[in-house]
């Protein structure tokens, strides 16, 4: 196994993307630790599915406060020393906040991301999962998480749409290198020849640096 320049790696998509069982199958291969968002433990994530309108604020302040906690402490750690894939970019949060929160709600959000956002790490290298909306609502049905049942087509479009906006401005993931990778005939868990493929995709941007 070549060795990665990198040292730390985000793996992204929108939802039902495959970034949390890609990073662990990363870290496994590349014997390297590994971040991973917490989902589950937001209170508010069920209600918002049911009702955006309401829950947009709390949930998505819950998951900047959680996401900021974590990075402190990865920034904490020695991230020149031991490889680390995360499955998340801190600053995605922006996404979600910008596709549901009213303008008095995002101008309060923007205020709080400004002052967290100096003090988080950038990664080397960014992978970003790309998959159509189709496709990801088959992964999301086929996981059946319970607080994930409510969500629409209609949503995951718009959210879709917003995370191939986001990755076509260079200043949102600042100086890492971006690869994008287009999953929507790939399976990299069933699949070790798909996984090879992803890994090779990785080595060719690591080799930008």
């Amino acid at each position: 196994m070549i060795k990665l320049k990198s040292k730390f790696i985000v793996v992204e998509g929108a939802i039902g993307a495959g970034k949390t069982s890609l990073v662990l199958l990363l870290s496994k291969r590349f014997n390297a630790n590994y971040n991973l968002e917490v989902v589950e433990e937001n209170p508010f994530l069920a209600k918002f599915y049911e009702d955006i309108e309401r829950y947009a604020f709390q949930t998505q302040i819950f998951f900047l406060l959680s996401r900021y906690k974590q990075q402190l402490d990865l920034a904490q750690q020695d991230l020149f020393s031991q490889l680390i894939f995360s499955d998340y970019l801190f600053a995605k949060d922006k996404i979600f906040a910008h596709l549901n929160l009213s303008s008095n709600e995002l101008s309060m959000y923007q205020r709080l991301y400004e002052i967290m956002v100096k003090d988080i790490p950038q990664p080397d290298l960014i992978v970003y999962l790309q998959a159509n909306t189709d496709t990801l609502m088959k992964r999301i049905a086929l996981r059946d998480r319970p607080f994930e049942r409510k969500i629409t087509y209609e949503y995951m479009k718009r959210l879709n749409l917003a995370y191939e906006e986001f990755f076509s401005y260079q200043e949102n993931y600042k100086k890492s290198i971006l690869v994008k990778i287009n999953t929507n005939d790939l399976d990299f868990v069933g699949k070790n020849q798909d996984l090879e493929f992803i890994i090779e995709e990785i080595y060719k941007g690591d080799s930008l640096r």
